[in-house]
């Protein structure tokens, strides 16, 4: 049976309120097994803890929870330019050769398909229960930002966009009680992927895991698309566990050259390559 380190920063309000939530309607009791955490609770599925650092500096979790713990869900805020409302997950990566926003330069955390996909659905289901879907985007977001250096499967889960979403209560509490009934239902069956090309929400690709049951590992948007390369291709692939065998590409948002560069990666790596 896995084990989940639920993690947060006690300096984020979208964290705290999530975790607090968590806390109140699962009622986990403290323990001493986080190393250098300021809080930590324990329980037969998971592991809660809050560090003070950020969470896109969060590379040190391998080596500050317990090696018990198989898989990662990381309680963040989510900030936008455009201050879309929204509850979001994704994997995180750094595909280009600088790394501004924590990890390392063309480096990815692992990514978990049926982990992130299991919570998007229930964010969908979470988010009608109260009233919230007409107002927030339920969606994935392309892979960008640390923790890059982590070795066990790791996906953020987010609320958007500002200040007053993130201090929201029932936001607190769509988050919360998706997570709670993914604990209680486990990771649902997915066909693991690969995605290609959209906006940094992606919502073709977004659709096409509601729609059809694709899972994704690392989706790289639109403006990763100057740092794809073969070695990039390969190690988003085996940065995800279980490893996609399908990579879905979304045509109007890519240029032929990556198209091309694309389609010969598939080739020579007896992958399927599908176009939306």
């Amino acid at each position: 049976m896995a084990l989940y380190g639920i993690v947060y920063s006690v300096n984020d309000p979208a964290g705290m309120g999530i975790a607090s939530k968590i806390i109140e309607f699962l009622d986990p009791k403290p323990c001493n097994v986080c190393i250098d955490s300021k809080t930590c609770f324990c329980s037969g599925k998971f592991i809660l803890a809050g560090f003070r650092e950020d969470v896109i500096y969060f590379d040190f979790l391998d080596q500050r929870l317990p090696s018990s713990v198989n898989k990662y869900i990381v309680l963040s805020r989510h900030s936008s330019a455009k201050k879309v409302k929204s509850y979001t997950v994704h994997h995180t990566g750094n595909p280009g050769n600088e790394a501004p926003y924590g990890g390392k330069p063309r480096s990815f955390a692992v990514a978990s398909p049926p982990v992130t996909y299991t919570l998007l659905l229930l964010l969908r289901k979470y988010a009608q229960k109260y009233n919230r879907l007409e107002e927030y985007e339920v969606s994935y977001e392309a892979t960008h930002h640390g923790p890059t250096e982590v070795n066990k499967p790791l996906t953020f889960i987010e609320i958007g966009s500002t200040l007053d979403e993130w201090t929201d209560e029932v936001n607190h509490t769509v988050l919360a009680e998706s997570i709670i009934e993914f604990l209680s239902i486990g990771e649902m069956e997915c066909k693991p992927v690969l995605g290609i090309g959209g906006g940094h929400y992606p919502r073709k690709h977004t659709r096409k895991a509601f729609d059809e049951g694709y899972c994704y590992g690392h989706i790289f948007a639109k403006y990763a698309l100057p740092y794809l390369n073969k070695h990039i291709l390969l190690k988003a692939l085996e940065r995800s566990i279980p490893r996609p065998r399908i990579i879905i590409v979304e045509k109007k948002g890519t240029r032929k050259e990556h198209r091309d560069l694309i389609e010969e990666f598939v080739l020579a790596s007896n992958l399927s390559i599908e176009y939306i």
